[in-house]
């Protein structure tokens, strides 16, 4: 493997990753002693180490946050009475705002 420099702005794929948290797993130093020697960032380090650990195959990271996931919990209200009235309002910034109303 050719080992390349990494700088600021550079970026490492998931294997680059998973080598460098067997590294740190392998290298007996504490997580900051062992980002100072590698030159990385601790939060991009714990950021990798969670995305990957938590089964993520990391195809879902845009930028330097994760994709939003939808999960659907099913109705608010699984009884057959008339659902409440609900009112959202989300301010978006800029003079965005998305509002919805549902009853």
């Amino acid at each position: 493997m050719v080992e390349r420099n990494k700088g600021k702005g550079s970026r490492r794929s998931r294997h680059e990753w998973r080598i460098l948290l067997a590294k740190l797993d392998n290298s007996g130093l504490g997580v900051d002693a062992f980002c100072r020697r590698e030159e990385i960032s601790s939060a991009s380090l714990y950021r990798w180490r969670n995305l990957l650990s938590d089964g993520c195959d990391g195809s879902e990271v845009a930028g330097s946050d994760r994709a939003p996931a939808f999960v659907d919990l099913g109705p608010l209200n699984s009884a057959p009475s008339p659902q409440p009235r609900i009112e959202l309002k989300l301010d978006l910034g800029h003079g965005l705002t998305l509002h919805l109303v549902r009853g």
